[in-house]
């Protein structure tokens, strides 16, 4: 007898509930909040939220300050666009960037609810550094990282008072707010698919604010996709 939890033939029914709900969501740009997106599949209203979750957590899917869920950046990320993308575009900037201020420089990108650091440039010397591994989640709400993400985006309700300051001013610096001695410098990269910044962390007070110049060049090195000029 094949498992109830498991389709005919093999396979996961978890996996396939999930796709399904994501081609769901694919067909609706306008997005979709829970009780439609299991009207739509026919799953029951907690599985769907279940799964919903779990894409939302992983950038499948994004979800408004309404509840609405649509297609997530993770998605652009393994389909591909018609130019280079923006770690593409990023890694040789942040490569310059650390080479020039003898701290760690990274990509990071809001995925579900973390800031994800998706590509890192070391410094050239040691010292007392603070590293970041590619893969590396830190809260979006609070350190440079995390609020350079969401003020590259449209404001939101939920967003905290402190972003759209960083929106006007192009950067924001802040001290010792993920780990205790760390200063960071970040600049949001807005008109991407996915809500990403340029990150600097260092142990040098100082360097915070000699980097600021920096940290801008940096980011407008970098740009907005082509197709948003």
């Amino acid at each position: 007898m094949t498992p109830s939890n498991e389709p005919e033939g093999g396979g996961s029914q978890t996996l396939e509930r999930g796709l399904a709900i994501l081609l769901e969501l694919s067909r609706h740009s306008e997005g979709l909040n829970t009780s439609q997106v299991a009207a739509a599949t026919g799953f029951h209203r907690s599985i769907a939220h279940r799964l919903l979750v779990s894409l939302h957590r992983t950038g499948f899917a994004a979800r408004d300050d309404d509840g609405r869920y649509v297609v997530g950046p993770t998605v652009a990320g393994l389909l591909g666009d018609a130019g280079p993308s923006l770690r593409t575009i990023a890694e040789p900037v942040l490569q310059r960037l650390a080479q020039k201020l003898d701290a760690t420089a990274s990509l990071v990108e809001a995925i579900g609810t973390a800031a994800v650091t998706t590509v890192v440039a070391e410094p050239p010397t040691d010292g007392p550094l603070f590293w970041y591994r590619k893969g590396s989640r830190d809260p979006l709400d609070h350190g440079s990282g995390g609020l350079a993400c969401l003020a590259a985006g449209p404001p939101r309700v939920s967003e905290p008072e402190r972003v759209q300051g960083i929106r006007d001013a192009g950067y924001i610096v802040t001290h010792g707010e993920v780990n205790v001695g760390a200063h960071g410098i970040a600049a949001p990269l807005p008109g991407w698919p996915v809500r990403a910044a340029i990150n600097v962390v260092t142990s040098d007070p100082q360097l915070a604010d000699q980097a600021i110049p920096h940290v801008l060049d940096a980011a407008a090195a970098i740009g907005v996709p082509s197709d948003h000029l």
